[in-house]
């Protein structure tokens, strides 16, 4: 497969027409058709669901559009490192992160840097750890951020300084909304959102103690946003860390006893990092030193 028959691919896929994809791409419709087909030979499957109608992903092809997009995105990454030579620091420095406070400590290292730095670019992912540690792992970033706890195994780490506190997001006319902590026995039988994410369970089922195999989860969540919508509605509490972000009729309220959690900046184990990607490490440490 060459890669620029996937960026071809891909422009199809997101177009869901040739003659679209094409003029983007500045080729002729009967060039860019002939190169599909000859992926599709070249893979032995089909790519495509072609209709009267227009044309769709088969699974394949949708299997094929996940993995393209990350190759082609680790060679664009690839590519910025190794041109970013020169006296003048350039290049390219992608950071995944969820949804966390310390992002703020964050900032303020990635804002420094950039004054010394304006060469280089920052490339900001937003999702949750599995997510993030995915890329990490995949080298499409060079930098996670993430809620303990965490598996540091693969991992290289910088703790950033203070703490997530965990809480419930509640209705400013709930009952929960006068409390000035919420206690394991006030959340048994109420429709709860809980974070989706495995690592979390042990220290959360902790807390519950005894009452943790008897909650009403409603759902799970990822990231926030969507679940505060619903919560507005009255659909269900929601379990989780304390956001500098306001919500139109809903109050954060924490645990009691409190419940709370660290934040590391992560980078994979004896990984090749760019040189600006270097550089930003050494001067997040020198950061971290002079708190």
């Amino acid at each position: 497969m060459e890669l620029r028959v996937l960026r071809y691919f891909l422009a199809v896929a997101r177009e869901n027409n040739f003659t679209k994809a094409a003029e983007l791409l500045r080729v002729t419709q009967p060039t860019l058709s002939r190169q599909i087909g000859q992926l599709e030979e070249e893979l032995g499957v089909k790519l495509f669901k072609r209709s009267n109608h227009g044309i769709n992903l088969t699974e394949e092809g949708t299997l094929l559009r996940s993995r393209a997009r990350e190759i082609v995105a680790l060679v664009d990454k690839t590519q910025n490192e190794l041109t970013a030579g020169g006296e003048r620091l350039s290049g390219e420095i992608a950071i995944g992160s969820g949804e966390l406070r310390s992002v703020a400590g964050l900032s303020d290292s990635l804002a420094t840097f950039r004054e010394k730095h304006p060469g280089v670019r920052l490339e900001i992912f937003s999702g949750n750890a599995d997510d993030v540690k995915d890329r990490l792992d995949k080298g499409l970033l060079d930098f996670g951020l993430l809620l303990e706890p965490v598996d540091v195994g693969k991992y290289e780490y910088l703790r950033l300084p203070g703490s997530e506190i965990w809480g419930v997001l509640t209705p400013k006319d709930s009952l929960w909304a006068e409390k000035k902590g919420i206690e394991p026995e006030d959340l048994v039988g109420q429709p709860l959102f809980f974070p989706n994410r495995p690592a979390l369970e042990g220290p959360l089922a902790n807390w519950f103690g005894d009452m943790y195999d008897s909650l009403n989860i409603v759902a799970g969540f990822n990231l926030i946003y969507n679940v505060a919508i619903m919560a507005q509605r009255k659909m269900g509490l929601v379990v989780c860390i304390k956001l500098d972000a306001v919500y139109e009729n809903l109050t954060f309220v924490p645990l009691k006893p409190k419940l709370e959690a660290g934040s590391l900046l992560v980078w994979k184990k004896n990984q090749t990092g760019s040189r600006a990607s270097k550089a930003f490490l050494e001067h997040t440490r020198n950061n971290l030193k002079a708190l």
